[in-house]
């Protein structure tokens, strides 16, 4: 027995982490259909794992794009407009697929009233009103509570003026980032083991049982989220490389869904996805930036989330919707999904804003909410791994888009 053990530790370490952490998903969904009780005792592990994958997350974002910018050479091209460029038609894209879904196959919600004390936004200027604060947030703040608008804003202020100082300055502001990467991959190394645990406790603790009074409801959200994962994004990506799209798109939901899908977290999954940005051979300038930046405005999930409710409760209610109202509320998820937070149901408060679009009261939309919460399980998943894994796959089709433009002109 103790001559085979090396044997299989070697064997499973020459595994790809994809294939490592479906054997833990295997592994988890196993002991919570045979040991329940035991299943419930994993959350520890997977706790541990999502709260390291936060606490890596703002240091590594903060001296990453500081080091990329102040080691950025002049004239070296970063594209960050055209992925910019992408993340908003994407997300309102996104906006409109569930417009179209939920006026073709119409969901009706029991709502009754439910005590939940949650806070909502009361407009959309305070959603722009939260977002200009936390730009202006104090640093050290920002770094505390995962404030990733306040992160960016100070470490591309630090990163120009860096710009300006010695080499050795830059070359130690180098080294740092390389160090924090280091710590960042060996916290992504322990996925499989963190997936397992976040999987068995959830099964056994939830299970999938309050889900069946929501099964509609569901259809039309995930149906949503897998067609603009499947069909609308790879329409993006090929408009912008004019090649076949799918082995982009396959190999960004692979890497970078999966694990977004169990940590529910966009902020979490930065660190999985600076990884696969830099496997994919893109420019650290580029990416250090643009990841970051997607895991805060490019939402595509959340749009879809709070689109599909607001107007689930619309349909409930008997409220007709004619085009441009339809326009409005595509162009309302939009802006309000660039204001979701980065953490596991965020896009679920904003729901409120975009119900009284259509004049529904907040009691009545926090029903809506409540009932977000219920299908949570399935749906906050989803929704993360669609807005997690397009965040590299738009940075990704940005960049090479642009270089092969700049190949057919040279």
């Amino acid at each position: 027995m103790t001559a085979s053990s090396p044997s299989l530790w070697l064997r499973l370490k020459r595994l790809s982490l994809v294939t490592q952490i479906i054997i833990g998903l295997i592994a988890g969904i196993a002991l919570a259909l045979f040991a329940p009780e035991v299943a419930k005792s994993t959350a520890f592990i997977g706790k541990v794992f999502v709260s390291a994958l936060k606490a890596v997350a703002p240091i590594l974002v903060f001296v990453l794009v500081m080091a990329s910018i102040a080691n950025h050479k002049h004239g070296q091209e970063t594209h960050i407009r055209p992925i910019l460029f992408l993340y908003l038609l994407g997300t309102f894209a996104a906006a409109v697929v569930a417009v179209v879904a939920s006026t073709l196959f119409p969901s009706s919600l029991v709502l009754a009233t439910h005590d939940v004390a949650i806070t909502a936004p009361g407009g959309i200027s305070e959603v722009l009103q939260s977002l200009l604060l936390s730009v202006v947030d104090n640093p050290v703040s920002a770094l505390m509570n995962a404030n990733f608008i306040g992160i960016l804003a100070w470490a591309i202020g630090m990163g120009v003026a860096i710009r300006h100082a010695g080499d050795t300055t830059r070359e130690v502001l180098g080294d740092l980032s390389n160090g924090v990467t280091l710590i960042v991959r060996l916290v992504i190394r322990f996925a499989p083991l963190g997936i397992f645990g976040l999987v068995a406790s959830t099964l056994a603790t939830s299970g999938f049982g309050a889900l069946i009074g929501y099964v509609h409801l569901l259809a039309v959200l995930l149906g949503c989220m897998l067609f603009v994962a499947l069909v609308m994004n790879p329409v993006i990506v090929f408009w912008k490389l004019r090649r076949n799209p799918y082995p982009l798109v396959l190999m960004c939901l692979r890497e970078s869904g999966i694990t977004a899908f169990f940590t529910r977290s966009s902020a979490a999954n930065i660190p999985v996805n600076l990884e696969l940005s830099k496997r994919l051979g893109l420019h650290e300038d580029t990416y250090s930036v643009s990841i970051p930046l997607g895991a805060t405005i490019n939402m595509a999930g959340a749009a879809i989330t709070i689109t599909v409710l607001t107007l689930a409760a619309v349909h409930t209610l008997g409220i007709a919707v004619d085009i441009p109202t339809a326009i409005l509320l595509s162009i309302v998820a939009a802006i309000c999904a660039c204001g979701a937070s980065g953490v596991a149901g965020g896009s679920l408060l904003l729901i409120p804003l975009a119900c009284s679009l259509f004049g529904i009261p907040s009691e009545i939309a926090m029903q809506v909410v409540a009932v977000g919460f219920i299908i949570g399980v399935l749906q906050d998943s989803a929704e993360t791994a669609l807005n997690s894994s397009t965040d590299v796959l738009f940075t990704a089709a940005a960049c090479l888009g642009e270089e092969a433009k700049a190949e057919r002109l040279a």
